[in-house]
């Protein structure tokens, strides 16, 4: 009797189990607290990744989708700018009667109008833009339109050729502005975004990651040291932005390494640091003045320090001191290893370079030196580095 009993109520659990399952999954309304009571909504993918800004609807329409940029390039994006740079040559043949015939006669025997184009980032709500020097050298009229379709004749604040960097301002009301990001916390191998006017065609966003850091190149200043990426970049995007995946300005894009004239995947940008002092410095004064302390060096190899039987393995060394130069009135002499200025260590002859021109001419500094086996410390009024390199060129 009692097998009986047992088997019909296993068998009444099993059918209510069933009807339960068949009621939820078709008819979950019809249960206590189902879609018509007060369950709330599961948590869309936008707000599992990053809830705040779901909530605040700062990321536009688009959101935060995995495996796209799409956010990144909408942030900064309408912060750049095309520019638009007029140039009046002047032939050297103009005024000769054998050539007077082949040359279009305009005033002063200039030459027709050349228009270059570029591009420039917002990057201050007052109007301000980084560009590139090599942009707008030489212009005699620069404009520059914004992706929202307005224009407008831009003022060069100044213009540094060592960095090749420059600033413009225009005056526009209610201006977009890009985020600086921080260039030091990018690594090899970050994903970034170029966003510029590559071949006059109009604004263009190409991907890539980073290649290389503090990296230089045969024809560059000794004061620029470069991110590399492999995100096309082509003519025209010379002075547009590099950005990382949260759109922030991480470089000004600068010059591409070719031999067809187009993107062979390696690229080159100014540091958003390095041009964010120098913009600092034209905005305030008009002009960059870095320190100069006249030396030659090179780095100190272990081979090297062991051959001068040095107690060092590293540092900057000292090959030549220019006379009555800076170092030279400091005391300073060839064989000395440099490895401090100030409080910051020096290790190769850029690091060095770096760290005097980081200071204002007129400046005293402490430079720590090993001479033979004793160590010392040197001061050193500094000079100013554009006035000598010019007397240096004549």
């Amino acid at each position: 009797m009692w097998r009986r009993t047992w088997l019909v109520f296993s068998q009444a659990v099993t059918v209510a189990v069933a009807a339960l399952f068949v009621v939820v999954t078709l008819k979950p309304d019809w249960l206590p607290g189902g879609r018509s009571g007060t369950l709330l909504p599961a948590p869309t993918l936008t707000q599992i990744i990053s809830p705040d800004r779901a909530a605040s609807g700062a990321d536009g329409a688009l959101g935060r989708r995995p495996n796209s940029y799409a956010l990144a390039a909408q942030r900064a994006a309408p912060a750049v700018v095309s520019v638009m740079a007029t140039r009046v040559g002047v032939n050297p043949h103009a005024n000769d009667p054998r050539f007077r015939e082949f040359f279009n006669r305009l005033p002063n025997g200039s030459a027709p109008q050349q228009t270059g184009l570029g591009s420039g980032v917002i990057v201050a709500p007052e109007g301000y833009l980084l560009t590139n020097h090599h942009v707008i050298d030489g212009a005699t009229d620069i404009q520059v339109q914004l992706p929202d379709g307005r224009e407008a004749s831009a003022r060069l604040v100044g213009s540094d050729a060592e960095t090749d960097i420059a600033v413009l301002k225009i005056d526009l009301p209610d201006l977009p502005v890009m985020t600086l990001g921080d260039v030091r916390a990018l690594q090899v191998g970050d994903a970034v975004l170029a966003i510029g006017n590559p071949f006059g065609v109009g604004q263009t966003v190409t991907a890539g990651i980073v290649s290389a850091l503090d990296r230089q190149t045969p024809d560059s200043s000794p004061l620029q040291n470069f991110v590399q990426t492999d995100a096309a970049i082509n003519p025209g995007n010379s002075g547009g932005a590099l950005v990382d995946i949260e759109g922030r300005l991480v470089g000004i894009n600068t010059a591409i390494f070719t031999r067809s004239g187009g993107s062979n995947g390696i690229g080159f940008a100014v540091p958003v640091d390095t041009a964010r002092t120098v913009m600092e410095q034209l905005v305030t004064t008009g002009r960059v003045q870095r320190g100069w302390i006249g030396v030659e060096t090179r780095e100190l190899t272990t081979d090297l320090a062991e051959s001068l039987n040095l107690p060092v393995r590293s540092g900057v060394l000292v090959v030549g001191v220019l006379q009555d130069g800076p170092a030279a009135r400091g005391g300073l002499k060839p064989g000395d290893v440099v490895q401090k200025v100030g409080d910051a260590a020096v290790k190769t002859p850029g690091e060095l370079l770096a760290a005097v021109a980081a200071l204002p001419p007129d400046s005293e500094t402490r430079l720590a030196v090993q001479r033979g086996a004793q160590a010392l410390e040197v001061k050193v009024t500094l000079a100013n580095r554009a006035d000598n390199l010019v007397r240096r060129q004549r």
